[in-house]
């Protein structure tokens, strides 16, 4: 069964996605767990309370449950994607599912030690033209998320954000002082490589993001750039159109 929309402006609809999550069994963007694992288990503890955002239905989290991670909880805005997840993996004590918008986490106050997200920011920006000039609808979603996240992770707890967006123009986004969190970056992948970013609550901006955070903010109006993809990885249609 095919699953592209016919307009990419689909992916930000629940509606397709919980269409979608009727017949799909499981899709895993960016790759499956075993292909960052090696740098998840440098960052994430086996006991480690982690929130998974936009989970879908990916094998990563019963591949982390597999893998001894043991207090995951998953949130997604689709409630058949949650309502199959969540009897899919009932025999996974410690594995929660719950409906939920990323923008509003239910959750109290510094509860996680890791909140984790794969490919999920980058659906929301589907609809973007150029990663030069994020429409003030968007930024405001993700700031809104980047927020909550920030807002639930314990102090020294880590945002691990895996996406095809290469730092130029995804660290316009995470390189804020207002989330309180240090940023380093990692990468995957033959041939074309994904980025792995860990944000570590707490800890300052590095001089050259804090750099960057001060020259976004003294020069929002400049002339955006034509910049042409060079993705030609065999990822939902999305993915092969923007370059966030």
């Amino acid at each position: 069964m095919d699953y592209l929309p016919d307009d990419n402006s689909r992916y930000k609809d629940v509606d397709y996605w919980n269409e979608r999550y009727k017949t799909e069994q499981s899709y895993d963007w960016l790759g499956s767990f075993c292909k960052f694992q090696h740098l998840l288990e440098k960052h994430v503890g086996k006991d480690d309370s982690i929130l998974i955002l936009g989970c879908g239905n990916s094998s990563m989290s019963s591949d982390m449950y597999i893998a001894g991670y043991h207090s995951i909880t998953n949130i997604d805005y689709s409630s058949v994607c949650i309502s199959t997840m969540s009897a899919r993996h009932s025999d996974c004590p410690g594995m929660t599912w719950h409906e939920m918008d990323v923008r509003q986490l239910s959750f109290p106050d510094a509860t996680f030690d890791v909140v984790l997200e794969k490919a999920t920011l980058d659906a929301i920006m589907v609809e973007e033209k150029t990663p030069w000039e994020v429409s003030p609808q968007t930024a405001c979603f993700i700031h809104k998320a980047l927020t909550e996240i920030s807002r639930c992770l314990k102090p020294g707890g880590r945002f691990v954000s895996i996406t095809f967006a290469n730092p130029f123009f995804r660290k316009r986004l995470y390189a804020r002082a207002e989330y309180n969190w240090s940023i380093k970056k990692y990468t995957y992948g033959e041939g074309f490589q994904y980025h792995v970013y860990v944000m570590t609550k707490g800890e300052e901006l590095s001089p050259e993001d804090a750099a960057l955070e001060k020259k976004l903010l003294e020069d929002t109006k400049s002339p955006p750039t034509v910049v042409t993809a060079t993705q030609n990885e065999p990822e939902e249609e999305f993915l092969s159109n923007i370059d966030l």
